[in-house]
């Protein structure tokens, strides 16, 4: 008897490679990391890769996802205090080790870094997997927003420790891969990500919608989609909403979305209105039927929610960097704010709104600049980084099953 020659084998896996995720958020969880998890998924198991993900169970019902070609792994985890149904997982290396070792994957893509994320890392590190993992979420940023500042830098640190024993991190913009680099992050690689122009186009615009928030066809409407807390910078695009409604008082604003600076929020802005998340077809709906979108987050690694809102039709004010800075060009599709100026980002929201030709211009550009950040192409470039990271690391243990007789 003797082994599937080497070179073979690495071939193999890379035509269809067997694909282990570790992330503690996925779909149905209404966040950038499981919305990216979630076309990534789809994507790479429509191209004939074998995936397993390890999560944190959700409830006690919860049960493992188990398809052709797609399964589960089930790990205990915690809720996420001011995120209702939210979890992080707890730390699993004894039973990632033995699940790794049974059923060995080509490669452990980590997409989230907590305790679970952490024992995945480690776990893969002891048996020589090749892994991949995601820089989402700029937690050390969010330190500044919930008093914290001096844990700024041991998070940064962990982070840049975390990130560092993994074969390649990948984040989705080339002004962030720089941005890590200066701070001594390796083997930084970019990956974008794409929007769902089938879903999200100004087709969907619902007249009925609109008349729900008592605004008829000449009626501007000012909408934001965000998780809501304080990292995301809401009281920017809320007073900038008051300063619009000095010049129209028919102004109507929807916020669409959840999180804890909800009911704050609403106490404070009692006109706005609030319909809670909505995912999927609603989302959408939402979507095409604003005018205006005031997207005044500060701290995005992309920023996903700002082409959703240029597909469906919507004239976007956002800061210029992450996915604005790459997709929008000033007063021709959008229009872009210099990075935390509030006082700007309100300045030029009202002058917008002032001028619906303006809007109207604008809403025609957003949804053709794009109509070709299909997100095919992404996973076909992801593909092809997992397959590098697999072929670089060489010679790799072979699985019993694949092997081949000699007499």
């Amino acid at each position: 008897m003797r082994l599937m020659d080497s070179q073979a084998q690495i071939n193999r896996s890379i035509s269809t490679m067997h694909i282990a995720i570790v992330s503690e958020t996925t779909l149905p969880d209404v966040n950038g990391v499981a919305m990216t998890l979630g076309h990534m998924v789809s994507g790479l198991c429509a191209r004939g890769h074998k995936l397993h993900m390890i999560r944190p169970r959700r409830n006690k019902d919860d049960a493992a996802d188990l398809r052709d070609g797609y399964s589960e792994t089930l790990v205990y985890g915690f809720p996420l205090p001011g995120y209702p149904g939210l979890r992080a997982g707890l730390p699993a290396k004894s039973a990632l080790l033995r699940l790794w070792s049974k059923q060995r994957p080509d490669v452990v893509h980590i997409a989230t870094e907590g305790p679970l994320g952490w024992t995945a890392l480690s776990a893969a590190r002891q048996l020589g997997l090749p892994v991949s993992s995601y820089f989402h979420t700029n937690f050390q940023s969010y330190t500044l927003h919930y008093h914290l500042r001096l844990l700024r830098k041991p998070v940064s640190a962990y982070l840049r420790h975390f990130h560092n024993k993994a074969d390649r991190t990948l984040v989705p913009t080339v002004a962030m891969q720089r941005e890590l680099e200066r701070q001594d992050y390796a083997n930084v690689g970019v990956i974008s990500r794409g929007v769902d122009a089938g879903l999200f186009n100004p087709n969907k615009r619902d007249d009925a919608l609109r008349a729900s928030w008592d605004a008829d066809a000449h009626t501007p409407v000012v909408l934001l989609v965000s998780r809501l807390a304080a990292e995301k910078n809401l009281d920017a695009a809320c007073l900038a909403y008051r300063e619009i409604q000095k010049l129209n008082p028919e102004t109507r604003m929807v916020i669409v979305g959840d999180g804890p600076a909800r009911k704050n929020l609403q106490l404070r802005y009692p006109d706005v209105i609030f319909t809670g998340v909505k995912t999927g077809s609603e989302l959408a709906r939402h979507y095409a039927s604003g005018d205006i979108f005031l997207y005044p987050s500060l701290t995005e690694t992309y920023g996903n929610v700002t082409i959703e809102a240029m597909a469906s039709g919507l004239a976007v004010v956002a800061y210029d960097y992450a996915a604005a800075q790459l997709h929008i060009k000033h007063d021709v599709n959008g229009l872009l704010v210099p990075y935390a100026d509030n006082a700007a980002f309100i300045t030029q929201a009202q002058a917008l709104a002032s001028d619906m030709a303006r809007v109207h211009r604008l809403r025609n550009t957003a949804p053709i600049t794009v109509s070709a950040l299909g997100w095919s192409q992404i996973i076909v470039q992801l593909e092809a980084v997992l397959s590098d990271i697999v072929r670089t690391r060489g010679v790799r243990y072979v699985q019993p099953e694949i092997a081949t007789a000699t007499d």
